[in-house]
């Protein structure tokens, strides 16, 4: 898809073939833009990200955007009708996933690019220096904030290579199957955290009878701690165990004082920019989202590829309908295959619940101007540029693969980052149009606005302007400023969500299944 506009258009038109246009701005009832050298009398008012239609569409007939299909006509449609939910829904049609037809090839290899990072024993890097508090079920969540609340922050002072005291809890570990599909997916969470790079070292407090005990996590996480290259059992702490939560809290803090030394013992180091792994995600999307800040994403996504590392994917119900763009770019079968099989088991997923896919875009999503599943997908599948799939990746399960791939997660962000930073993203870029103030400590999260009103209205929250897109900043150039932020970043940059302090609520881990 191009983006075909031109400084200070009040519309644009993304794609030949396509029978709506997007509006830059506002617009009056009564308004006559130009498009693909057609002028067009708006029928009524159309709002910032709005759809408005460049011809007559029939009711029943496909409405095109990105060159590709957001739903059928509900109604019939004349030239400058304004398009959303009252003529338009997403219906149902076949895509022809025509594996591995369309690969494109190995860019052309980015050299010289480096950032400061961590480099940890097992060769992985890190672009922060946690040490984090785990607490493998709910009923150790309080505990384990109450030991990162009551250190003494003063003491952080003498280690300045440390970020932060990092506690990491959630509303899980109990209640579920034993050794089932649950248990093994919390496992991959937590020991993905407990072994993230960005995490020098960290302490499990549970309560000791939870079905998620800390003996499971360690055997099925493989979990060890180094002391430069030596292995040893992680800390645990059970509160029954211990006498209680006075004692724990004070155990907590006695591991914290011995571990700290240990997690200071680093320091920053030139690391080349194939080692960096980047997550990510769009939350309060707009209509925009397609059209500046996820392309400009898709841009950096394959400079770093192009650099020789990673960038991840996710969000499986919002590539829904865009899939088949996927497929065709997987670099085998098998691996397209991978794709619609996620596809599948998310159609009988959410059916089993009489809950339709398409009850996303969410209404403030709907507010700024996205109207089905498939539009809304069209739009986020940009963030994954123009590269070559060569990965796909259960939920939190840790990608190896280098290159543009792809993780099943769900569209909810905390949920899905959560799965990316388990997986090993050292770093997530976040688009958004309505507005968001997400962070994903101990991961640094880059928050970028689709549009300037949105930008300048939060400006305490985002990093970077793709707005200016719209009034005819090509989109390559502020592609490029995200993949140089990025590296500042991983240098040790706080990005705006950072400088908040935010990032400890967002740990959600998904789960799938009943609770008993």
């Amino acid at each position: 898809m191009t983006l075909a506009s031109t400084p200070f258009a009040e519309v644009i038109s993304l794609a030949p073939g396509d029978n709506v246009c997007v509006a830059t701005c506002n617009l009056l009832a009564g308004a006559e833009v130009s498009t693909n050298g057609r002028s067009i009398k708006l029928t009524g008012p159309v709002g910032l990200g709005h759809k408005i239609a460049t011809q007559a569409i029939p009711r029943g007939e496909r409405v095109y955007k990105y060159g590709q299909t957001i739903g059928f006509a509900t109604a019939d449609i004349r030239p400058g009708d304004f398009v959303h939910t009252h003529n338009l829904a997403a219906g149902e049609f076949a895509r022809d996933y025509a594996f591995a037809s369309e690969v494109p090839p190995d860019p052309a290899p980015l050299e010289g690019k480096t950032f400061q990072g961590y480099r940890r024993a097992d060769g992985r890097v890190g672009t922060r220096n946690y040490l984090a508090v785990i607490s493998t079920v709910n009923c150790s969540a309080s505990v384990s904030k109450y030991v990162a609340q009551r250190f003494d922050r003063k003491l952080l002072e003498q280690y300045p290579q440390v970020d932060g005291i990092l506690p990491l809890t959630h509303k899980g570990g109990c209640g579920l199957q034993y050794d089932g599909d649950d248990h093994h997916q919390l496992n991959r969470i937590l020991s993905g955290f407990a072994k993230h790079p960005n995490v020098g070292g960290y302490l499990l407090i549970g309560l000791g009878c939870e079905t998620g005990t800390a003996v499971s996590l360690i055997e099925q996480g493989g979990l060890v701690q180094l002391n430069g290259h030596q292995q040893r059992a992680p800390r645990v702490l059970s509160i029954q165990e211990c006498g209680g939560t006075n004692k724990t809290v004070e155990a907590g803090l006695a591991a914290i004082a011995e571990l700290l030394p240990e997690v200071n013992n680093v320091r920053r180091e030139t690391i080349p920019a194939s080692e960096l792994v980047l997550g990510t995600e769009c939350g309060g999307s707009d209509g925009n989202s397609g059209v500046t800040a996820n392309p400009a994403l898709g841009v950096a996504s394959d400079l770093l590829v192009a650099a020789g590392g990673t960038s991840i994917l996710a969000e499986t119900p919002e590539i829904y309908g865009a899939e088949h763009l996927l497929t065709r770019r997987a670099k085998t079968r098998e691996i397209g295959e991978k794709i619609v099989e996620l596809i599948r088991w998310w159609e009988d997923y959410t059916g089993k619940f009489g809950v339709k896919i398409d009850n996303n875009p969410s209404p403030g999503n709907k507010a700024g101007g996205l109207t089905t599943i498939y539009e809304k997908s069209l739009g986020a599948v940009a963030k994954g540029g123009r590269s070559a799939l060569s990965g796909v990746y259960r939920y939190a399960e840790r990608v190896t693969a280098r290159g543009f791939t792809f993780m099943d997660s769900p569209g909810f962000d905390p949920a899905s980052i959560t799965g990316l930073v388990a997986s090993g993203a050292n770093i997530v870029a976040f688009t958004t149009g309505r507005g968001s103030c997400y962070g994903c400590k101990p991961v640094p999260s880059i928050k970028i606005a689709t549009n300037t009103a949105m930008y300048e209205r939060l400006i305490d929250d985002m990093d970077i302007d793709a707005g200016v897109i719209l009034s005819g900043t090509p989109v390559e150039v502020v592609g490029q400023q995200i993949f140089d932020l990025m590296l500042e970043v991983a240098s040790g940059r706080k990005t705006k969500s950072e400088q908040h302090g935010v990032g400890e609520e967002e740990f959600v881990p998904w789960s799938i299944g009943p609770t008993l």
